[in-house]
């Protein structure tokens, strides 16, 4: 099932009763969401308010907690430290993972996001075939960078009607949008990580001390170029996307229910990050050898 991501953008409390998020608001009736329904929870307002109980609850049932800043940017997430039966013979597959596996998985991500990047170039009618070629020379462990070689070409190409545009994460837009999309997207990954019993901070590429989110960013990459339909697509509805407005943020918070396909089988997006993670996991096991990831056409 389909979880929901609900978004918070005003003042309100929000309780914990009979398995039930109740939200209260002032001189407004108040609301219920059954807490099984829930996949993603955006907190956009310091003034919200959540009881214990309530995120209790949440982590409970797997639910992950976004919490933005004054920017309006998403800042932190909250997850279940574990979220499977078997956590502990979870956490033995992982941390026994040989380099060379590392490797040749973190080999089958770049392929798939450089391969996923020239699709989106192609369906926009823009130069593709050198991403093609990147995606075909990639070596274990990408020891060329070709994901950052493929990056560059990708973004001059997606972006060329903007002067000078270069993708930061504190750049001129779209890199906004981008950055809201990219952190839905990775709380999505991230809750499905742990779903899968896997540890978010032991990752098979990237390695940042700080970061306790490193495998759902390695696990993001091929998906990322989902996020960037999202928002050329807004780039064109909208004529000014300096400001995150609400009509703006809905629209990137399609992004758990995005109809994706992986193994010629469409399914929603959230669906598709389960069955990537339990691959995963199946590979840390040695039961599989492939990374399932979705497929741009």
């Amino acid at each position: 099932m389909i979880k929901r991501t609900v978004y918070f953008g005003n003042p309100c409390s929000l309780r914990k009763k009979d398995r039930q998020v109740i939200i209260i608001r002032e001189d407004e009736k108040d609301v219920t969401i059954p807490i099984e329904d829930l996949g993603i929870m955006i907190l956009d307002d310091p003034r919200i308010k959540l009881s214990n109980a309530l995120i209790m609850a949440m982590m409970e049932n797997n639910v992950a907690i976004i919490v933005c800043n004054d920017r309006h940017l998403p800042e932190g997430l909250m997850l279940p430290m574990t979220g499977h039966h078997a956590f502990a013979e979870k956490v033995k597959a992982q941390t026994g993972v040989s380099e060379p596996l590392r490797k040749n998985l973190w080999q089958q991500t770049v392929v798939a996001k450089i391969k996923n990047q020239a699709a989106v170039l192609k369906r926009n009618g823009l130069k593709f075939e050198a991403l093609l070629y990147y995606a075909s020379v990639v070596k274990s462990g990408d020891t060329g960078n070709l994901e950052g070689r493929a990056a560059q070409y990708y973004w001059q190409q997606l972006f060329s009607n903007l002067e000078q545009f270069k993708r930061e994460r504190f750049g001129d837009t779209p890199n906004n949008l981008l950055n809201y999309g990219y952190a839905v997207l990775r709380a999505v990954l991230a809750r499905s990580l742990v779903g899968s019993g896997l540890m978010t901070f032991m990752g098979i590429h990237h390695k940042n001390k700080y970061n306790p989110y490193v495998l759902a960013d390695d696990i993001m990459e091929p998906y990322r170029p989902y996020v960037d339909m999202i928002v050329l697509q807004i780039m064109e509805e909208e004529e000014d996307t300096e400001e995150l407005t609400p009509e703006i943020k809905r629209k990137l918070l399609v992004i758990p229910a995005l109809d994706v396909v992986m193994e010629d089988q469409n399914s929603p997006l959230m669906i598709a990050s389960q069955r990537t993670t339990a691959s995963l996991m199946k590979c840390f096991e040695g039961i599989e050898r492939k990374l399932l990831y979705p497929v741009i056409k």
